[in-house]
C-alpha cells in the first residue's frame, strides 16, 4: 500500500505538471499569435499608407503633368500666334519696301539727269530725253515730214532746253529733206546763234549754203561758203564747202 499510495502521489504530480505545461504551452501560443496578428496588422497599415502615399504622389504627379502641359499649350498657341504676327510684320515690312522702291524709282526717273549730246553735255528730265529720242528716232526711220512735226513741237515745248541746237539742226535738216528751205535756213540760223560751237555748227553753215543753192541764190550760197571756210577752217564740212565754192565760180 505503500508503495501505491507513492506511485499514485506520484503520477498525480506528474498530471499536474503537463497540465501546467499545456497550460503555459497554449498560453504562449496566444501570445505568438496575438503578436503575429499585431504585426501584420501594423504591415498591413504601413501597406495602406505606402499605397496611400504613392496615390497621393502619384495624383500630384498626374495634376503637376496636367498643368505643365496646359502651359506648353498655352506657349504652344502664344508662340503660334508671335510667328503669325512676325509673319504679318515680315511681309508689311516687304511690302513698305516694295512701295519705297517704287517710289524711289518713280522719283528717279521723274529726276533731272546729266546728258551727253553732240558732245555737250547739260540737265535734262526724263521727259525731254525721251522726246528728243523719240523725235530723232522718226528722222532716222526717213520719215522726214514726221520728224520736222516731232522737232519742232519738242523747241517748242522745251524753250530752255539743252538739246535744243541739236533740235533746230535736225529740224532743219528735216526741213531740207522735204523742201521747206527758207524754214530750214531760219532754224540752221537760229541753232548756230544760239550754240555757234557747238560740234555740227560747220554742218549746220554748210547745210544753209545747199539751201541757197536749191533756191538758186548761187550769190548768197557762195557767201556763207566763204564764211564757213574762214570760221571753221579744220572741219570736214569746211573742205566740202571749199570743193562746192570751187564748182559754184
Amino acid at each position: 500500500m505503500g508503495r501505491f499510495a507513492i506511485r499514485h502521489a506520484a503520477l498525480a504530480a506528474a498530471l499536474a505538471c503537463a497540465s501546467f505545461g499545456a497550460q503555459a504551452a497554449l498560453f504562449e501560443d496566444d501570445e505568438a499569435r496575438k503578436a503575429i496578428l499585431d504585426l501584420r496588422q501594423r504591415v498591413e497599415a504601413m501597406r495602406e499608407g505606402t499605397n496611400q502615399r504613392i496615390a497621393d504622389e502619384n495624383g500630384q504627379l498626374r495634376r503637376s503633368l496636367l498643368d505643365l502641359q496646359s502651359q506648353i499649350e498655352t506657349l504652344r498657341s502664344d508662340m503660334a500666334r508671335m510667328t503669325g504676327q512676325n509673319e504679318l510684320l515680315t511681309r508689311s515690312v516687304s511690302e513698305l519696301q516694295q512701295v519705297q522702291k517704287d517710289v524711289d524709282e518713280r522719283m528717279k526717273k521723274s529726276e533731272p539727269s546729266t546728258v551727253a549730246v553732240d558732245g555737250r553735255e547739260f540737265t535734262a528730265d526724263p521727259r525731254e530725253k525721251a522726246e528728243f529720242d523719240a523725235a530723232l528716232g522718226v528722222f532716222r526711220s526717213g520719215q522726214f515730214a514726221q520728224a520736222q512735226t516731232a522737232f519742232a513741237s519738242f523747241v517748242k515745248a522745251h524753250p530752255q532746253s539743252g538739246y535744243n541746237p541739236s533740235a533746230l539742226f535736225w529740224l532743219g535738216n528735216a526741213q531740207y529733206a522735204t523742201r521747206n528751205y527758207n524754214e530750214a535756213i531760219a532754224n540752221f540760223r537760229s541753232m548756230l546763234s544760239l550754240a555757234p560751237d557747238h560740234a555740227k555748227a560747220p554742218e549746220a553753215v554748210l547745210s544753209i549754203a545747199n539751201c541757197q543753192i536749191e533756191l538758186k541764190d548761187t550769190k548768197a550760197a557762195r557767201r556763207t561758203l566763204e564764211d564757213l571756210t574762214k570760221a571753221y577752217p579744220q572741219s570736214e564740212a569746211a573742205q566740202a564747202g571749199r570743193e562746192r565754192l570751187a564748182r559754184l565760180k
